[in-house]
């Protein structure tokens, strides 16, 4: 459930590797004890053999069924979400049978805003919201973890990137010297 090294340029490399906040597996996890203590409970107080066998066959059966549903099917979704941060792009994916991934060119982020409710600030997620040129418009990343900090590298990263690939003053001064001596030669 790693996310593949092979969707990567060759001159690319992962900043930042996030999944949603581990706050989604709150319920997955109180489901899971739930489950275990109803069984034990099961086994603990109802009688051996006749209807106690065939109710805790039952509350077994139940407890699986409600792990499946709501405690592993909750971590599987949550673990095959990315949230990727490199030097050229921010990919965004997640699936578990069938993906969806938008890739986000560092040079079309427009705007990135963040935002935390009282809740998200105590336990450190928020969304992020990043504006890219084109039709899909924005993209909104829910229960980023760090948030804040999510948002000021990814500042960061565009930043470097603008930088990377655009001329400063004294390499467009150069450029233009050159075109000159070779205008007037």
């Amino acid at each position: 459930m790693a996310f593949p090294e092979d969707v990567l340029t060759e001159d690319e490399h992962v900043v930042l590797h996030l999944h949603p906040h581990w706050k989604a597996l709150i319920r997955p996890v109180a489901v899971l004890v739930l489950a275990i203590a109803a069984v034990v409970a099961g086994v603990l107080f109802l009688p051996s053999g006749g209807t106690g066998s065939v109710t805790l066959a039952v509350i077994g059966g139940l407890a699986l069924l409600a792990v499946m549903i709501l405690a592993v099917w909750p971590y599987v979704s949550w673990r095959t979400t990315h949230y990727l941060f490199t030097n050229e792009r921010v990919l965004l994916q997640h699936g578990v049978f069938a993906r969806e991934r938008r890739d986000i060119p560092l040079s079309r982020v427009n705007d990135h805003s963040m935002s935390q409710q009282f809740v998200g600030r105590v336990l450190g997620y928020g969304t992020l919201t990043i504006e890219s040129a084109g039709e899909r418009g924005q993209s909104v990343l829910h229960d980023v973890p760090k948030v804040d900090r999510v948002q000021t590298k990814l500042y960061e990263l565009v930043e470097a990137f603008h930088d990377r690939h655009s001329l400063g003053d004294g390499e467009l001064r150069e450029i233009l010297s050159e075109r000159d001596k070779s205008a007037g030669a």
